[in-house]
């Protein structure tokens, strides 16, 4: 298993202090402070998904898969970061954005466009914290598992989603089970 999301967070947010230092000494204080305010947010990032406290709630995605402002506002240097790592980590990997695991059963990562979901306007469950959910999608039926990535739901939510695409399953719509990043689970 590698490292979690609490670890490359931390790794980032002392990457981003070391560069406001450099900055603080160069005599460039001004611009030393986005360095500084990217790195406490990466900080309390690092610690709310730290397993031992796992706080998915802490980025503010409500139930609808929207981000508040204040969210928005406040952990915009992290929100921004994933979306860059995640267009990036796509266009390198290869892999596809989802898998079928069973008739009308997708899973993979978060689907940025209408390219990138499975057919048939499949009913969504989203297991992302990080990421919202586009509003292209709005008219399908999604439901929000808020989970931190490299982290997975509580038993609970687990069994509540489950329930949840088996009653979409029962009404013949296909179910789309997404996390942060694609993850090659299906061998062909």
């Amino acid at each position: 298993m590698g490292l979690g999301i609490s670890v490359l967070i931390a790794l980032k947010a002392s990457f981003w202090f070391i560069i406001f230092t450099l900055l603080r000494i160069l005599g460039l204080p001004k611009l030393s402070l986005a360095f500084l305010y990217s790195s406490l947010v990466s900080f309390l990032v690092s610690v709310a998904s730290h397993p031992w406290i796992n706080l998915p709630l802490f980025l503010g995605k409500r139930p609808d898969g929207s981000f508040p402002i204040w969210s928005l506002v406040i952990f915009g240097p992290y929100l921004l970061f994933v979306r860059v790592f995640s267009k990036l980590r796509r266009l390198l990997s290869g892999e596809e954005p989802y898998s079928e695991v069973c008739e009308g059963v997708y899973v993979g990562g978060w689907p940025s466009s209408r390219k990138k979901m499975p057919p048939g306007d499949p009913a969504i469950v989203d297991c992302t914290c990080e990421f919202p959910r586009r509003s292209e999608f709005a008219g399908q039926p999604y439901l929000c598992v808020p989970t931190w990535d490299t982290r997975s739901p509580q038993p609970q939510e687990i069994e509540s989603a489950v329930k949840w695409a088996l009653r979409k399953r029962a009404q013949n719509k296909p179910v789309f089970i997404h996390c942060a990043y694609e993850v090659s689970t299906v061998n062909e």
